[in-house]
Formats: structure tokens, C-alpha cells, sequence
């Protein structure tokens, strides 16, 4: 999913506290920069985790072309502070729209065997957008 996200976005920003819970090591188009607004950040983690309240801070001080996150919860606030969202889905229904590219299937057979939840009805509406419907 990196590889579809390098393609898609030549630079990522995010925070140390996302780079904490990924817990790999991230390639270097990836840049790590603290939040400087702590208060804010503080302020959000009330409302969502760490990791999302850090990000979408992040988000409020830099110009992002979008906030990646799946999180429900930090998705409609984000959307309240007026911040584009995009998530795992529609980061690869936009590589296949790009060519990045050929197929999401199996991008979202390797999702499932995660703890990413993902109800069929999305699963086949996905597919559908991405034309790989039977």
C-alpha cells in the first residue's frame, strides 16, 4: 500500500505519533514532522485517538492535498473543520483511475485478511467503481 501511495502523492507528511503506531520503519518520501499547535492537538484527542487528532492538526497547519484516514470518527471531524479527507478505498480507486494500477481486487483481498473492517455492500461498490464488478 506504501508503493500505491508514493505513486499517488510524491511526498507524504505525518506525525511522530503515526509513525509510532506503524511501527516500521518508513521510506524517506515519507517526512516525520512533529505538530506545532499542541494545544489543538490536545483538544482533538479528546474527541478522536491520538494518531487521528495528531494528523488532523498536522493537517490544519500545512497544505495537504488530502487527510488519509479510515477512522469514521475523525473523517466527519475533519470534514467539519473543512479538511479533504480521503481513505484507503478511495486512495485505491484513485492509483486505478490514475493507472498506478491494474486491479483493486486484490488490494482489498489482502485488506480484508487485516482488522480493517470493511462491510460487502462497500467491498462491492468499490469494485463496481473500479469496473471490476462480475
Amino acid at each position: 500500500m506504501l508503493s500505491v501511495l508514493h505513486q499517488l502523492f510524491s511526498t507524504v507528511i505525518t506525525t511522530p505519533e503515526i509513525a509510532e503506531e506503524y511501527k516500521l520503519p518508513l521510506p524517506e518520501w515519507v517526512i516525520v514532522i512533529p505538530v506545532k499547535n499542541k494545544l489543538l492537538q490536545k483538544e482533538l484527542s479528546l474527541l478522536v485517538d491520538k494518531g487521528e487528532a495528531s494528523a488532523i492538526a498536522m493537517a490544519q497547519e500545512t497544505e495537504n492535498q488530502y487527510l488519509i484516514t479510515d477512522d469514521l470518527e475523525a473523517r466527519k471531524l475533519s470534514a467539519k473543520l473543512g479538511l479533504s479527507v480521503i481513505g484507503t478505498l478511495g486512495v485505491l480507486l484513485r492509483a486505478k483511475q490514475e493507472g498506478h494500477i491494474d486491479l483493486i481486487k486484490p488490494f482489498l483481498e489482502q485488506i480484508k485478511q487485516t482488522n480493517f473492517r470493511m462491510a460487502y455492500d462497500l467491498y462491492q461498490t468499490v469494485l463496481k467503481k473500479a469496473g471490476e464488478s462480475n
